[in-house]
């Protein structure tokens, strides 16, 4: 019977999702303990790979059981897990369902704290230069995405990703004060290794004055690198959304 989980993770502790040697991943966390629930090796497929340090609020996996769930499998589960990893909801789904094919849309969000929080080190990357930044041309930086579907000038060097086109549906920042918070929220079908880190990085730089408008606009229509190509640390991203046809 396959299944589907809707989980959350603070992945400050993990290097990624994806199960890797000698490297502890949020994948092999859980695969570990479904093996042992399952008493049999247990593999789980995730809806996508997040880096180092990223952090998921909603994130899906499918998994195969030998047998029904009953109602209390999630607190079985989560008894198991480490503290920062949680699982939330099952999803009983056909036995071709696939977590990672069958996502239609996914959302992140990057946050920024313009005002240093000690309680927020893992979550939010602080920026201390808040006073130069000109939220309009950051809003700008934004939008001007949203005309293009190729992004070679955000993709990480090391990518093995056939394609770079991706199909934006929302790239906009949010300005939070009373918090002394910028967030930046960017939702597609697809994303490329370490795409919004970039992004988010581009329109800093633009709104700083370091790279014009007219430069990322030419990056984005010869595809090719901005001379000024800034990732943004891992911290401040969480994976919030991921859309199937089949699960409200």
């Amino acid at each position: 019977m396959r299944y589907f989980a809707r989980l959350a993770y603070n992945g400050a502790n993990y290097f990624g999702w994806q199960k890797q040697p000698h490297q502890i991943s949020v994948q092999e966390q859980i695969e570990s303990v479904l093996s042992t629930v399952f008493n049999q090796p247990t593999e789980v497929t995730g809806c996508g790979r997040t880096d180092t340090g990223v952090h998921a609020r909603q994130y899906f996996v499918h998994f195969d059981s030998p047998y029904p769930l009953q109602d209390g499998f999630i607190r079985r589960i989560n008894k198991m897990l480490p503290r920062d990893i949680a699982f939330e909801r099952l999803f009983e789904v056909h036995p071709e369902a696939h977590a990672r094919f069958d996502a239609t849309l996914r959302s992140y969000s990057y946050f920024i704290d313009l005002h240093k929080n000690p309680f927020a080190t893992q979550t939010a990357y602080f920026f201390p230069f808040g006073d130069q930044i000109d939220p309009l041309s950051l809003q700008q930086a934004a939008s001007v995405l949203l005309d293009y579907e190729d992004f070679f000038p955000f993709c990480k060097t090391d990518s093995d990703a056939q394609t770079m086109k991706c199909q934006l549906k929302k790239s906009e920042w949010e300005f939070l004060p009373k918090e002394n918070r910028m967030v930046y929220h960017v939702t597609a079908n697809r994303f490329l290794r370490g795409m919004v880190r970039l992004i988010v990085g581009a329109c800093l730089n633009v709104a700083m004055n370091k790279v014009s408008i007219r430069e990322l606009r030419t990056a984005l229509d010869t595809q090719s690198r901005l001379k000024k190509s800034w990732s943004v640390p891992p911290e401040g991203l969480f994976l919030t959304h991921i859309q199937y046809p089949y699960i409200k």
